[in-house]
C-alpha cells in the first residue's frame, strides 16, 4: 500500500486526536463504530441509487456509492492506526495472508485416479 496512505491515516488520527473530548478508551470504541455508521450510507447509497425506495425514487449515483465505500476503508484505515501503532505492517501481514488463502483455493483440485492407476 502507498506509504502516502499510512501518512493520511496518521495526520488524521493526530487530528482526532486532538480534537476529541473522550477518554482514549472510549474514542477507540467510538472509531471501531464509525465503521458501521459507514457502512450504512454505503447501504443508503446504493438504495438511492437502484430507487427501491419508492417513496424517494434515484436519489442517489453509483458513484456516491465508490465514494460511500472509501469512506468505509479510511474509518477502518483509522481504527486500525487508532488501536496499533503498528497498523502499516499489521495490514501488509494480513493482506499476504488473504493472498496466500485465496491463491491456495484458486489452484486446481487434483483429477481423481482412474482405478487402475492405483
Amino acid at each position: 500500500m502507498d506509504s502516502r496512505i499510512w501518512e493520511s491515516v496518521d495526520h488524521l488520527v493526530a487530528w482526532l486526536d486532538e480534537q476529541s473530548t473522550q477518554s482514549p478508551q472510549e474514542e477507540r470504541l467510538l472509531r471501531i463504530l464509525k465503521l458501521s455508521e459507514e457502512i450504512g450510507e454505503v447501504g443508503a447509497a446504493v438504495i438511492g441509487a437502484t430507487g427501491q425506495n419508492p417513496r424517494k425514487g434515484v436519489t442517489h449515483t453509483w458513484e456516491d456509492v465508490q465514494h460511500e465505500l472509501c469512506d468505509v476503508v479510511f474509518s477502518a484505515l483509522v481504527a486500525l492506526r487508532t488501536l496499533t501503532p503498528d497498523a502499516a505492517r499489521i495490514f501488509t501481514e494480513r493482506l499476504a495472508y488473504v493472498e496466500q488463502r485465496s491463491a491456495a483455493s484458486r489452484r486446481a483440485p487434483e483429477a481423481p485416479r482412474a482405478a487402475d492407476e492405483a
